[in-house]
């Protein structure tokens, strides 16, 4: 029996009325839960809002921990956003946001500091409007975590290699143009509170590309 925070990445309908919803947890990293009858009555369907992309809940739960779907006790909304599925720019940075993560998380390893950095974005996300750059700040973020966080010295060097993650006067293969790495460079710089209007939306494109 577990008592932990978690945050919603997928929540996939299974048959008419099941839901098969992946979360990331605060105690045991990636878990996959199998939630019956979700859409079989009224009182049911006020429960799927619990299960939007990014929602942040506090869960009891049983783990087997046996690789097969896992089972909730209890479920409530940790922190109650107050703008991100009610903003459609908001709510389209999370949708795409939980996508990602769903296909980046594979392994089921607690990793506190990561849900504690996703945990802090999404509230910062929620209070404030300048969202523009919120997504390419994050997808960044966590590359800190997945272990390929570019090298950031030697940013004068002209252009990005991509496989070895560094900087370098060379323009080779796998390098970033130069135009894209001076954008890239930029968003190294950047915060979640930096000037929204530093980039156009054709370079936010080129970035996330």
């Amino acid at each position: 029996q577990v008592k932990t925070k978690a945050i919603v990445i997928s929540a996939l309908k299974y048959q008419e009325k099941s839901l098969i919803v992946k979360c990331l947890t605060l105690s045991d990293g990636m878990k996959t839960y199998f939630v019956a009858n979700a859409f079989a009555s009224k009182k049911n369907l006020q429960k799927i809002a619990y299960f939007q992309p990014l929602t942040i809940l506090e869960i009891e739960a049983t783990h087997k921990n046996k690789g097969t779907l896992e089972y909730f006790k209890e479920v409530r909304t940790s922190f109650p956003f107050k703008t991100i599925h009610q903003n459609i720019v908001k709510s389209a940075i999370v949708l795409f946001l939980s996508e990602v993560l769903h296909h980046c998380i594979q392994e089921e390893e607690k990793n506190e500091d990561f849900f504690n950095y996703l945990e802090a974005a999404l509230f910062w996300l929620d209070e404030h409007d300048e969202a523009a750059n919120f997504h390419l700040i994050l997808l960044l973020g966590m590359t800190r975590f997945f272990g390929f966080y570019p090298a950031i010295s030697n940013q004068n060097a002209a252009f990005f290699e991509l496989t070895e993650g560094i900087f370098t006067p060379y323009h080779g293969v796998s390098c970033l143009s130069e135009h894209e790495t001076l954008l890239f460079k930029k968003l190294i710089n950047l915060r979640f509170d930096s000037e929204a209007k530093l980039f156009v939306a054709a370079e936010r494109q080129l970035l996330l590309k």
